[in-house]
């Protein structure tokens, strides 16, 4: 017997070392690993982020701008009469512990540079969530033409020292400016001309537009669209939760990009703040399969006069090139070919309207307009619009909120469910986590926080930050037709292909706010 066995001790022999040694090397990795991390030659970047010394956005500020400042109570610090300091408060949880610096500014920007320019009169409370969720997800650059409440000298103060951030007042100077440019003896925006309300504000943005244009290619941006402060950008479909992505991967050849828009969907009538307590919206048409569109139609209508309350034909991104132009505040053209224009099938504009019982009041304030079914069609374009005006000139108080209950305010459970089943309406929570993080992060207050100190500074009298944008606008008798192409360095890709919904055939008019399509509109294709 013992001569039979003896071939196999080698075997056996070898197979014990083999054990022994898949046994001790994992241990062996493991205590090395260990002790490297131990004596700190693991460079952990979370672990340079400890408790006691971590500096998150607007912390490591506070000693440039003054010992007036102290962390503990920057959070409630007062502006003038309002009360945006309390809403747009900081809290100690470090949501956004890699910014470095309440400013939210970088030495290199990567390509594409993104730009954006609003009309705006909306409150600091407002503008302040609004621009800082924007720089997250890849903006650079925002030109914004202020007036009302925006281009108050507290509020301007504040967005003047923002990085990226032009402010331009309506002085008497911009209008002037304005009044030469070329739009007025041209045909495509003359429907809209020496109307008011709705109309002259149309008007007035595609003015800002125009300029915008000349700006942002001085600044050396590569895309350029326009936006209202109740409008968040959703870049869903892109690798990563950003529009500088996005746009990245949008073929060379294509010159525009539309966003179809997504409107917010309430279910309280005591929304405060909808950036950070709404996240349920509905659909777009171009978003939605047809035969769902429309057997849910009068659903999720509502008794309303149209699917959406107000707008449905979303907003576009164009790259900055020769001959651009604004075709509308919806859209771009070009003076001298027919744009390429594709509309993605996953990104979208979250629309915020009416979604503050405050907005029914807001908006009749900035119209003068009789309320009268036959005078606000001269004001307003679409029929919600108008509704919602007369009602809010003429009901009172407790009818109104009863009003905005019925036809704004979701409050049928069932209703919803079904919808959502059906994909009609959505829940999106990103931007809602994005702004949190920032108004914890103290971002807002750090921004406020910092004029304040600044406009103690007797050497830099707050108006010198109001009026210094005057002297440089563009000479709009040209135009825009004097922008410079720029390349936005991104490569095509086949990811990029399956973003595309559609390629658009351009019209050369104006694209003003248009509803969705009803019932009567479009054939269902059976």
């Amino acid at each position: 017997m013992a001569g039979l066995n003896a071939p196999h001790r080698p075997s056996a022999s070898l197979a014990s070392r083999i054990l022994l040694l898949l046994t001790a090397l994992p241990l062996f990795l493991a205590s090395l690993a260990f002790l490297l991390q131990w004596r700190g030659s693991v460079d952990d970047r979370a672990s340079r982020w400890t408790a006691e010394s971590q500096k998150f956005p607007g912390k490591e500020n506070s000693s440039d701008i003054g010992s007036t400042v102290p962390s503990s109570t920057s959070g409630n610090l007062p502006l003038s009469s309002s009360d945006c300091v309390k809403i747009l408060g900081r809290s100690s949880f470090p949501s956004f512990p890699y910014y470095r610096g309440w400013n939210l500014s970088f030495e290199s920007v990567p390509h594409p540079k993104i730009s954006i320019v609003s009309t705006t009169s909306a409150s600091l409370e407002q503008i302040l969530p609004w621009l800082f969720y924007h720089k997250v997800i890849g903006v650079t650059q925002f030109f914004l033409f202020v007036e009302g409440k925006a281009a108050k000298p507290h509020v301007s103060a504040v967005l003047e020292l923002i990085s990226g951030v032009k402010l331009v007042h309506r002085t008497k100077h911009l209008v002037e400016k304005q009044a030469q440019s070329r739009i007025w003896n041209e045909t495509w925006l003359a429907g809209f001309f020496y109307k008011p309300c709705n109309y002259d504000l149309f008007v007035k943005q595609s003015l800002n537009m125009e300029m915008a244009i000349v700006m942002a290619r001085e600044a050396g941006m590569d895309w350029i669209l326009h936006l209202d402060t109740d409008e968040l950008m959703h870049p869903a479909g892109a690798q990563e939760y950003s529009l500088r992505r996005l746009l990245l991967d949008v073929p060379s050849h294509v010159d525009m990009v539309i966003f179809p828009n997504y409107e917010s969907c309430i279910k309280r009538d005591d929304i405060k703040d909808p950036f950070s307590e709404v996240s349920m919206f509905k659909k777009n048409y171009d978003h939605l399969p047809k035969d769902t569109y429309f057997a849910m139609y009068k659903e999720a209508t509502r008794r309303n006069p149209n699917y959406f309350l107000t707008y449905g034909n979303g907003k576009s991104a164009a790259r900055i090139q020769d001959h651009l132009r604004p075709n509308g505040a919806h859209r771009w053209h070009n003076y001298m070919k027919t744009p390429n224009e594709i509309k993605l099938e996953e990104a979208a504009v979250l629309h915020f309207t009416y979604s503050k019982f405050s907005d029914l009041t807001s908006r009749r304030d900035r119209c003068s307009c009789k309320p009268t079914k036959d005078d606000v069609k001269r004001c307003y374009m679409l029929a919600f619009d108008r509704d919602a005006f007369i009602i809010a000139s003429t009901a009172s108080p407790e009818e109104m909120l009863r009003w905005y209950n019925d036809h704004v305010v979701w409050s049928d459970e069932e209703l919803i469910i079904k919808l959502l089943k059906n994909g009609v309406l959505t829940h999106i929570y990103a931007p809602m986590a994005i702004i949190q993080g920032l108004r914890e992060s103290g971002v807002f207050s750090s921004a406020i926080a910092s004029a304040q100190a600044l406009s103690k500074d007797k050497s830099l009298p707050m108006g010198d930050l109001q009026n210094k944008n005057s002297s440089t606008l563009p000479n709009l008798s040209i135009g825009a037709s004097i922008a410079t192409t720029r390349g936005a360095g991104g490569k095509e890709s086949l990811a990029a292909a399956r973003k595309i919904l559609e390629t658009i055939v351009f019209t050369e008019n104006a694209i003003p706010p248009t509803s969705p399509p009803g019932l009567d509109d479009v054939q269902i294709e059976t």
